[in-house]
């Protein structure tokens, strides 16, 4: 089945950086949200998603929080969650696992790394 990505960041430019990723590795269908609100209209008026790649640092409401809320959500709370984020600190790492992200990006990255955090999400 094709992956149905969710992208949400409220930098556009990282937005693009995502996007132009998944293009390059092969996946095509996306969809944009600038911060975890927007997402999660996204995502209950779009059931068509099926992986979530969201910023931490967002206004309205954090990835953090959004993690949370797909989670406790019995529709979402399966969906992969891949956290892309500049917070690196092991600190904010455990807080992320905590959620229940799926796995964890620090930004800057490369297209190989965010692929292979994809693959690796998929494989399990």
């Amino acid at each position: 089945m094709e992956k149905k990505f969710l992208v949400v960041d409220d930098s556009v430019t990282m937005r693009r950086i995502v996007v132009n990723t998944l293009k390059s590795i092969g996946y095509n269908q996306y969809v944009e949200a600038e911060h975890g609100q927007d997402a999660l209209q996204k995502l209950t008026s779009d059931s068509g998603i099926n992986f979530v790649i969201t910023d931490w640092n967002m206004p309205v409401m954090s990835g953090l929080e959004l993690t949370k809320a797909i989670r406790s959500d019995e529709r979402t709370k399966e969906l992969p969650i891949l956290m892309v984020t500049t917070r690196g600190v092991k600190e904010d790492i455990v807080q992320a696992l905590q959620a229940r992200v799926s796995n964890y990006v620090v930004k800057p990255f490369t297209p190989q790394v965010l692929k292979d955090k994809i693959d690796l999400i998929l494989a399990n």
